[in-house]
């Protein structure tokens, strides 16, 4: 499904309770979410983890259970059961939102026994160095699912599925990465610390037949049970590119549908988006990291930043059309593996830009809607709720955010952007942000002797073009006003 201004939310943070009620908020929110204007729900991962109700979902343990069997502890996952998750689906889409799953494909965890396997240890650093010659080492490679059975698929997992670990279950607490003798580390990724093929836990050796058959099956599997609209694919850049447009075409073949798919490539830098966007043939769209950094830079720099070059750099500046904008997600959320915060007073002019402009496919963070509040490794966190203003941001996105646009990135501080509207959307709307001191700029929106008010109440006055339909739009200091016809 695709829409006209379509807006997508992250409908989770890491840190939300292990109380298993997600699926039963989202099934009570879908109809307000999409009158606010939300056309599609990005969901987190919905099978069993290894870490079972506690679990995130980027664990993977078995694709198969979505909270049906009891393994790892838990019948049901962080989120609630199948039932409650196929509820949520059905109750989303009847209230016209679009749902994409998770697809957790790059790693297993949690394997049932242990198998003897020889394998090489590799430096972190660089995964082409080898330590040292070739041991018997003893890896958790068996899945047996012995909850599930053989329900749904009889493949159990063994060491030769995969072709790197970084464990050793003789020795504790060793995270030395071991490659499997025999095997290579796949091409095409990204070939950060010599090669990136291994991420975590058990790495999926994709050169095998039977493990991309297998992945293929439960796409069919997954979409024939739950109907999602789309999938987030994770950790894409530890994955080869080419099996991602196997994995797709092959879906997209099943299902007879145009699924959408959004890529998690996390790179501070285009050029590597590029590469893996030219690989995959314009299959998927992909987040843009280097836009997030840029939120947080500046958000950090305070009126120090030159706000001309917001958009340099980024995805949705040079391949718009397969960009995934974001202000913030689940692994740069305080305390998280890549923490990278966007200040908060600087998050309603991040979520602006990506909602109020032409140009991407924004995505909003479930704690920057709803707020957050959690504890971790001994600190306590409050994420602010700026889900009143996303609200006002929705609407114009909605109702004004349509048609020709006119930029005025002239000021390293005061910058600004006009939407004159479309015959279906004829009315206009200016939008000016500041990082320091409020101010004003002269922007054209096209229509002559019109009123203006600004849509957040930032601003409590009234702006009235002249005859040539320009007018002196203005802001606060630290803020972004959103100036509509009245």
């Amino acid at each position: 499904m695709s829409y006209v201004n379509g807006t997508m939310m992250q409908f989770f943070h890491w840190y939300i309770p292990p109380d298993g009620s997600l699926w039963n908020e989202l099934k009570h929110n879908a109809a307000d979410l999409a009158k606010a204007g939300f056309t599609a729900l990005w969901l987190p991962p919905s099978y069993k983890g290894s870490g079972g109700g506690y679990d995130v979902g980027y664990s993977v343990y078995d694709m198969f259970d979505l909270g049906e069997f009891d393994q790892k502890g838990s019948v049901g996952t962080k989120y609630g059961t199948r039932d409650e998750y196929l509820a949520a689906i059905k109750a989303s889409q009847a209230a016209g939102i679009a749902i994409y799953a998770d697809g957790v494909f790059n790693h297993k965890n949690g394997g049932d026994e242990i198998e003897e396997v020889t394998a090489i240890p590799v430096a972190f650093d660089n995964r082409n160095c080898e330590l040292s010659g070739s041991q018997q080492i003893k890896v958790w490679t068996h899945f047996k699912f012995s909850g599930r059975g053989d329900k749904y698929s009889s493949l159990k997992w063994h060491w030769w599925h995969f072709d790197s670990v970084n464990h050793n279950a003789d020795r504790p607490g060793d995270s030395t990465i071991y490659r499997f003798k025999d095997k290579q580390f796949e091409t095409g990724v990204d070939p950060r610390l010599g090669n990136y093929d291994f991420l975590m836990a058990c790495d999926l050796d994709m050169g095998v037949d039977e493990v991309r058959g297998e992945l293929k099956y439960w796409g069919e599997w997954f979409l024939d049970t739950t109907g999602v609209d789309g999938f987030r694919l994770d950790a894409v850049k530890h994955v080869r590119a080419w099996f991602f447009n196997e994995w797709l075409d092959h879906v997209r073949q099943h299902t007879g549908r145009n699924l959408f798919a959004v890529g998690e490539y996390w790179a501070d830098d285009a050029e590597a988006l590029h590469w893996f966007l030219k690989e995959t043939g314009g299959r998927m769209s992909l987040f843009d990291v280097p836009l997030h950094y840029n939120f947080s830079q500046a958000s950090k720099c305070g009126g120090s930043y030159d706000m001309r070059q917001i958009l340099d750099g980024t995805l949705v500046q040079q391949q718009p059309a397969l960009a995934v904008t974001f202000v913030e997600n689940h692994d740069s959320q305080p305390l998280q593996a890549l923490e990278s915060v966007v200040e908060s007073w600087f998050k309603p002019l991040a979520y602006a830009i990506i909602l109020l402009r032409r140009e991407g496919y924004p995505c909003v963070f479930y704690a920057d809607y709803y707020g957050a509040h959690y504890t971790d490794r001994g600190y306590e966190i409050w994420l602010d709720k700026h889900g009143w203003l996303i609200d006002k941001f929705l609407y114009a996105r909605k109702h004004f955010a349509y048609g020709d646009q006119y930029t005025y990135f002239d000021h390293p501080d005061v910058i600004g952007w006009t939407r004159l509207g479309d015959e279906e959307h004829p009315k206009a709307m200016a939008v000016l942000m500041s990082d320091a001191a409020g101010g004003s700029k002269w922007m054209e929106v096209g229509k002559p002797n019109t009123t203006f008010y600004d849509l957040t109440e930032h601003v409590d006055k009234l702006i009235q073009t002249n005859e040539h339909g320009w007018a002196e739009f203005c802001c606060n200091g630290g803020s972004v006003s959103v100036w509509v016809e009245k």
